[in-house]
């Protein structure tokens, strides 16, 4: 039998005495407690993924030198490998060394360097071009990196020079529905080479980005025997006995996949949790207008934090109904946070008061609606400033995407919960967090929603319905589809028009939005990068 630890660590990026720390007293636990014979960490363990342009300083790969020498000066009795950087003849390489008794015994390094979507590994590393077969308790095993068995050369390449089983180290990023692509794509792999998969994942949040986890183990018939949880850290046990030459991993019970609202909802938390924590936040101040992008923002920032550390802050105007304050008092009442009540119209009469005469002769228009939305960001700046406590903001991606936002108002903030988030998606995740405990006030999900900086206003005064608008920045946004193509498709062409420009001449107010979670596949930001100032026009 061959007896494999699975360490889905969450690491943090640039620490590299602390993620060496974690390394060897996971490998101790995993040799003392779980009698493993070798321990697998994810891709660049030592610095945790993407360390972007730490990379391009000097003391860091020291720092990873000396880190790869405690391991193997500390641990004995156990295997263990682990992924790093590689500065060796003027190139730096993604790679992955096996340490046994007291040295390192091979290095692998990663074959196929990704340099698209959120990935910009060509900037930094060289391509190994090598296959690694190392011996684990009498099994020629083979080492992958993340990219290298989403095609097939490099898993090709392992099994002609004889492995018997792929272990491949990962750091790959959430979106919505990737565990299954993953799972798929390596059946592929497993076909191609007949060997069984042992996929470790990273997991935890980095900036934008959220690693889940959900490392798995597939037989050599591509069937997963074993699963590893999503969104949390975990150290299992991966057995396989070995017959003939052949290694078949002893199955565990599986859990169901999850809904996608639930592992959307999750992948949520765990991005919030890590941002605030890792940073050194104490916590978060959000304001709460007593609609569903708030109301959603705040279950997360409570979920991910505790109650104890999240300060909410209902910011009345003269346009802000009764039954908003209602509901956000509800909501703050039910998930036991702090809750304040400022009313920001003394200050927004100050600002009309001195603006007058500038003001004089010209029609109110949206400018008397963004002074409210400043006027609270300033408030909820302020609270940041003297408590320490970040400020998460609340807008959804429907919102960013067309510019239904105010730069320096309701924009304002250190970390966006539900940035990468579609309006119609905000609606199935607060009614799915309702299932787990009913905090979010059913009126909160069926009124038409509003911004209530205007006598009656509704969001479809100036947008789409969520649902037409959705679809389309979908297909625009997402797939890159063309107007022409999107009117193709069914969609009304005065709408598909006006929304395509929205869109595109927003792009200003992306860029100083605050980060947030990334959960779809083409996020604003790391994902899609589109010039500010730019003459380029869709028919």
């Amino acid at each position: 039998m061959l007896r494999l630890a699975i360490a889905q660590a969450n690491l943090r990026v640039g620490d590299v005495a602390g993620n060496t720390d974690r390394v060897m007293a996971l490998a101790a636990e995993a040799r003392d407690s779980l009698k493993a014979q070798a321990i697998i960490f994810p891709e660049l363990a030592l610095t945790s993924y993407p360390p972007e342009d730490l990379l391009l300083r000097p003391a860091l790969i020291e720092q990873v030198e000396e880190g790869l020498r405690r391991i193997a000066h500390s641990v004995r009795g156990i295997d263990v490998i682990v992924g790093h950087p590689l500065h060796e003849h003027g190139q730096l390489f993604n790679a992955a060394s096996v340490v046994h008794d007291g040295r390192i015994i091979a290095t692998y390094r990663k074959q196929l360097l990704p340099n698209y979507s959120v990935f910009d590994e060509k900037r930094y590393f060289a391509p190994g071009f090598e296959p690694c077969v190392v011996d684990l308790g009498g099994v020629p095993v083979a080492l992958t990196i993340c990219e290298d068995v989403w095609q097939p050369e490099p898993t090709q390449r392992a099994a002609v020079a004889g492995a018997r089983l792929l272990i491949t180290l990962n750091a790959s990023p959430y979106h919505m529905d990737k565990g299954r692509e993953r799972e798929e794509l390596l059946q592929v792999r497993v076909r191609e080479t007949g060997l069984p998969v042992v996929y470790v994942n990273l997991v935890g949040g980095q900036d934008e980005l959220v690693f889940d986890g959900a490392s798995f183990v597939m037989d050599a018939r591509g069937r997963v025997t074993q699963r590893c949880p999503a969104f949390k850290e975990s150290l299992a046990v991966a057995d396989f006995d070995i017959e003939g030459g052949q290694l078949m991993p002893r199955p565990q019970s599986l859990l169901p996949p999850p809904t996608i609202e639930n592992e959307v909802y999750q992948a949520l938390v765990l991005g919030v949790h890590d941002y605030v924590n890792k940073n050194g936040f104490p916590g978060v101040a959000i304001g709460l207008s007593g609609g569903v992008d708030s109301a959603l923002a705040l279950c997360i920032a409570a979920d991910a934090l505790g109650a104890d550390r999240i300060e909410a802050l209902m910011m009345p105007s003269r346009y802000t109904s009764t039954m908003s304050l209602e509901d956000a008092a509800a909501q703050a009442q039910a998930l036991g946070v702090v809750y304040r009540v400022i009313s920001i119209e003394p200050m927004f009469e100050a600002f009309m008061a001195q603006l007058k005469d500038e003001f004089r002769g010209r029609a109110r228009d949206v400018t008397e609606e963004n002074i409210q939305a400043r006027v609270r960001g300033t408030l909820l700046m302020a609270v940041s400033n003297k408590t320490g406590k970040m400020v998460l903001t609340t807008g959804n991606k429907s919102e960013m995407a067309v510019g239904y936002a105010t730069l320096y108002g309701d924009m304002a903030g250190g970390y966006g919960a539900i940035k990468d988030v579609f309006k119609t998606m905000v609606y199935r995740l607060a009614a799915y967090r309702n299932t787990l405990g009913a905090v979010i006030p059913e009126r909160v999900l069926t009124r038409p929603p509003s911004a209530e900086l205007a006598p009656d206003q509704k969001d479809t005064d100036s947008l789409p319905p969520y649902d037409v608008l959705d679809a389309i920045l979908e297909r625009y946004v997402e797939r890159d589809e063309s107007p022409e193509a999107i009117v193709a498709a069914g969609f009304d062409p005065t709408t598909v028009q006006r929304v395509a420009r929205m869109v595109d001449r927003n792009e200003y107010k992306r860029r100083q939005a605050a980060p947030g979670v990334r959960i779809t596949r083409r996020a604003f930001g790391r994902d899609r990068r589109y010039p500010i100032t730019s003459g380029y026009r869709e028919r």
